[in-house]
């Protein structure tokens, strides 16, 4: 037997146990605020280093392509060698790419820099969500301070824009060295703060190196391939292939899973249909907000003539999420539930698609202003319940491996957000819908994902709650 080492899990939400959130919401909260700052920055990274628009989208795909690889590997290896453990370690990858971002004088030290700090957050994010899950006790408790985490995660992708307007209008070196700054800070805290509940004194049997590497290759091939959709008429061929040899590994993946004696992976954890369901919302959830977020700023900024911080204080209203999620959704899911709290959540976020779709060049902000404050309260009603039900009814020792399928379903919902809408935004330009017209027809990607979504959680609305399973047969090596 693997002896474990425990530590003490909270009952209560006790000073110390708001010290170890705190912790960990901050690591979540900068790593959602990173993302979109540098958004806000680009065109100013450009103008400075004279980027090529190949080269800068680069820089944004290179952190999807680092994250969106590496997570599943990052979520079992917090389960395999320890969630503190990771969580400091990648803490530590995060500061010092972040910094080096800052100092970067080329293209590709950027891209280079963007990557890692990809590849750090696609570890650091599922560690981060297990210690959670296994240092707070099972139900209210737990719950809370999940809800309590989402919120601060959904505030840092909302509020990155403002803060990140603001800091490109001192130097957009300041978007890379802020997050040194507080990276510096969470670590020093965490150091003091976090233990880690049940991990492994000593780690027997093999790593499963195959599995590692094919899903890794399989999902940076994948990812790879939706970003290229941003261009779909560069290259279609080798978009094409891409994707195809993305879904042969992935192919060798299952087949090695089911094989080996230590899977990456235990595929019978894709049985419990909640966390099934959980992912495709997540997948089109985020993708819709992402590809939303994305046309707002190119209609603020390019078509309106607004600057980085008018842009980001136009956006700035999304940021109630933060407030309303620890405060008002946690009161919705004891009363109604997950399921139809992430049902409404997603209808609101359609409907606020939809109310954007007849913006035009000369309307006024006030109009817009329903569309903003809807995605707000869509956030906090959507996200904290999904990262509940990512890891509901999942035996504690993979916690690490459900966090890391739930971030990989975020990441790629993102990626893929964002790429499909650039693409229909570049079909309708190259067909005569220019200005408006093409940015128009690209937001009907956002209502159609969050419809999509919409359907997928009313599955679940005949249960009442996120907690079946389904019989699937058992891989053979269960």
């Amino acid at each position: 037997m693997v002896k474990v080492r425990a530590v003490e899990v909270f009952t209560a939400m006790s000073g110390r146990a708001w010290g170890v959130l705190a912790v960990l919401c901050g690591a979540i909260f900068l790593e959602g605020i990173d993302v979109a700052m540098l958004n806000v920055a680009l065109p100013s990274i450009r103008a400075e280093l004279g980027l090529s628009t190949g080269m800068l989208s680069g820089v944004v795909s290179a952190y999807v392509l680092g994250y969106g690889g590496f997570v599943l590997l990052g979520g079992r290896a917090a389960d395999l060698l320890g969630r503190r453990r990771m969580f400091l370690c990648w803490l530590t990858v995060f500061l010092v790419f972040s910094g080096l971002g800052g100092f970067a004088t080329t293209g590709w030290m950027l891209l280079t820099a963007r990557f890692v700090t990809g590849v750090a957050a696609a570890f650091l994010a599922p560690a981060g969500l297990s210690l959670i899950t296994t240092n707070f006790a099972e139900g209210r408790v737990r719950d809370k301070a999940l809800l309590f985490y989402a919120g601060v995660a959904a505030g840092g992708f909302s509020l990155g824009m403002v803060v990140g307007g603001l800091l490109t209008a001192f130097g957009w070196r300041w978007v890379f060295f802020v997050p040194v700054l507080v990276s510096a800070g969470l670590l020093l805290a965490a150091i003091v703060l976090v233990r880690d509940a049940g991990v492994p004194e000593r780690v027997r049997g093999g790593f499963d190196l195959l599995g590692a590497l094919t899903v890794t290759g399989a999902m940076l091939l994948l990812v790879y391939g939706v970003v290229r959709l941003e261009h779909p008429g560069d290259g279609p061929a080798l978009t094409a292939a891409t994707f195809a040899a993305g879904v042969a590994l992935l192919g060798l993946f299952v087949v090695n899973e089911r094989r080996t004696a230590t899977p990456l992976v235990r595929l019978g954890i894709l049985r419990s249909a909640p966390l099934v369901r959980t992912n495709l919302v997540a997948v089109l959830f985020i993708g819709s907000f992402m590809g939303f977020q994305f046309l707002a700023t190119l209609y603020f900024q390019e078509l309106r003539g607004w600057s980085t911080v008018q842009t980001g204080l136009a956006m700035a209203v999304m940021g109630l999420d933060a407030l309303l999620a620890p405060l008002l959704t946690p009161w919705l899911v004891r009363r109604f539930g997950n399921v139809r709290v992430v049902f409404g959540g997603v209808v609101l976020a359609a409907l606020a698609y939809a109310l954007f779709l007849p913006t035009d060049l000369d309307r006024a902000y006030l109009a817009m202003l329903p569309t903003m404050v809807l995605l707000a309260v869509a956030f906090a009603l959507v996200y904290g319940p999904l990262t509940i039900a990512g890891t509901d009814d999942i035996a504690a020792e993979e916690h690490g491996l459900a966090g890391g399928l739930l971030y990989t379903g975020i990441q790629f919902g993102a990626a893929l957000g964002i790429s499909v809408v650039t693409a229909v935004n570049v079909a309708a330009v190259d067909a005569g819908q220019a200005g408006m017209d093409g940015l128009r027809t690209a937001l009907v990607v956002p209502v159609v994902a969050a419809v999509l979504a919409g359907v997928i959680a009313a599955t679940g609305l005949r249960r009442g709650a996120i907690a079946e399973t389904v019989d699937l047969p058992e891989p053979a090596h269960a």
